[in-house]
């Protein structure tokens, strides 16, 4: 998402000299480097004392699993999505489907198969052991 680029910096630089003028600017620019400078004396401060409470463990502790910026919505749901696949509940309840739509003579109930599939793969996600429900999944062929 943006980062501070060469371009950005000069365009806040033209800004900041239009809005200030060049009389101000130097006092301006030498109160921001002063608050810079606060503010990372105030990190390490806070760095130091988590080192001196946390002791030992602190070198322990992955900081990289901890940054926000790496958990993507989007990755996480991909992922959740593939695992459930790949799960021997959903692979059960799909060859159960598959089974099931073989039997049918065809031209008759297309597409079925895929359903049941998929009402079965729901049925594990919220109940969990599709062991027990894709052997007791029956379906009512005359009614569907």
């Amino acid at each position: 998402m943006g980062g501070l680029t060469f371009q950005k910096l000069a365009i806040v630089l033209v800004i900041a000299l239009i809005v200030l003028g060049p009389e101000r600017l130097p006092y301006y620019a030498q109160k921001l480097g002063e608050l810079v400078k606060t503010i990372r004396r105030m990190t390490e401060g806070a760095k130091e004392r988590v080192k001196e409470e946390m002791g030992d463990e602190y070198d322990e502790v992955d900081w990289k699993q901890l940054d926000p910026r790496q958990y993507d919505p989007r990755r996480i749901i991909r992922d959740a999505l593939d695992e459930e696949e790949r799960s021997p509940e959903a692979r059960r309840a799909r060859a159960v489907a598959a089974s099931r739509a073989r039997k049918r003579p065809s031209g008759e109930g297309v597409g079925e198969g895929a359903a049941a599939a998929g009402a079965a793969g729901a049925l594990s996600a919220m109940y969990g052991s599709s062991h027990e429900i894709a052997s007791d999944f029956n379906f009512d062929d005359e009614a569907t």
